[in-house]
């Protein structure tokens, strides 16, 4: 086992904070003379059905834990989803139904599990404590923090000066977050840097039930697609960790040059000296420097040889402008395309869900046909299909529409 010096210097690397820093050089110290693994927990809470890139950066510090020898712990929030993270949130979550949420945990372990070592993770769902609950746990839980301490939090305050409605069900999540830790008795939790006051309320609550308090790590939120706001699906800026190696790949060189430092650094394992020269435009074409990020990452849940088919295909496709070589085929009936216009084929072909949607493709310039792509501008240019005619809508959805 690495010292506690080696184990901090590697954890440290892409971490937001460590609180309290000089606990969890104790801790570590501790473990280590006690050959006893820290347990270190991290909840994800499935109101989604799809995991990106922006939740792996807790998760691959989780499976960094595991390669050091400490033991995950990982909280499937099927309870807390049902009251949804308030945290940097200027609007209450939507409620999810049980149902929901039971689906969702069932894909979320499948996805999760690209990440982590699941046969090496205790796996714990906070419904096997939570739905024991009675109403007088609920008042005694909630006797555990004051208002005043809740409107502490930033996302809270600016809602109540805004005058955005918060609601009681959203204060308790912090609570049900902390009292996860009791239940497993935490030694380490893992989260965004906006969910520190969560992480914080489980110490109050381990102190009062006797234990040893949790070391909070929190890590920085990753940026989307566009540089600006964080990965999210609701914002379509996310690359998801099930998405096809293609589209991986193809996504993450449509970033920003000015995201691939951060990237790197949080969703790769080379070192900063690695990372340093090959941003270094000296050293390295940028471009050059996106294909290994794209390739480092696509490799991690594919691997390697599938990350640079991937490469080769998107060198295809964009710079020499080729299309794919595996085009799939849409068979459409005869009688639907006489005198079919351009906008209609695309809502035939699923590439928009209705006609204005498909005039504002056309209108984008990002529509072409044929061989030659040819660049649609009509939107009432009628099409006729004799045997088969490649019809694209940007740079990667393209299709052989078929007439029979």
């Amino acid at each position: 086992m690495k010292s506690s010096a080696q184990q901090l210097e590697l954890i440290k690397n892409g971490t937001d904070q460590i609180t309290p820093a000089d606990e969890f050089l104790r801790k570590l110290d501790r473990s280590i003379s006690l050959n006893k693994p820290l347990r270190v927990k991290y909840g994800i809470d499935p109101t989604g059905i799809d995991v990106h890139l922006g939740h792996t950066v807790p998760l691959r510090k989780l499976k960094l834990f595991q390669d050091l020898g400490h033991q995950a712990v990982l909280i499937i929030g099927n309870y807390t989803a049902l009251v949804g993270d308030p945290s940097g949130r200027d609007q209450a979550r939507q409620r999810l139904t049980e149902e929901q949420v039971a689906k969702n945990a069932l894909d979320y372990l499948v996805q999760v599990g690209k990440v982590i070592d699941l046969s090496k993770t205790e796996v714990r769902y906070n419904g096997e404590w939570f739905s024991k609950y009675r109403f007088l746990d609920v008042l005694s839980l909630a006797g555990t923090t004051t208002v005043q301490r809740m409107l502490e939090r930033d996302d809270f305050t600016k809602r109540y000066k805004a005058g955005t409605p918060i609601y009681l069900h959203e204060c308790l999540y912090p609570l049900m977050q902390g009292h996860d830790s009791v239940e497993v008795r935490a030694d380490v939790e893992l989260g965004g840097s906006e969910q520190l006051f969560s992480l914080m309320a489980a110490r109050d609550l381990q102190k009062n039930a006797g234990q040893e308090p949790q070391v909070c790590i929190t890590l920085p939120i990753l940026r989307g697609l566009d540089g600006i706001k964080r990965m999210g699906k609701s914002l379509g800026n996310y690359v998801g960790v099930g998405d096809s190696s293609y589209d991986q790949f193809a996504k993450i060189m449509s970033i920003p040059d000015e995201l691939m430092k951060e990237w790197f650094a949080l969703l790769t394992n080379l070192s900063s000296l690695q990372i340093n020269d090959l941003l270094d435009a000296s050293k390295t074409h940028p471009l050059e420097a996106k294909k290994t990020l794209g390739k480092n990452i696509v490799g991690f849940y594919h691997g390697d040889s599938v990350a640079n088919e991937a490469a080769e295909e998107w060198v295809k496709r964009f710079s020499q402008r080729q299309d794919p070589t595996d085009i799939p085929v849409v068979v459409l009936n005869a009688t639907q395309l006489a005198g079919c216009t351009v906008t209609k084929l695309l809502v035939f072909l699923d590439f928009a869900k209705s006609n204005n949607d498909a005039r504002r493709l056309i209108q984008g310039g990002g529509v072409t046909i044929g061989p030659d792509k040819t660049k649609i501008i009509d939107p009432n240019q009628v099409i006729t299909i004799e045997g088969e005619l490649i019809v694209r809508v940007g740079a990667r959805r393209v299709v052989r529409a078929k007439a029979e």
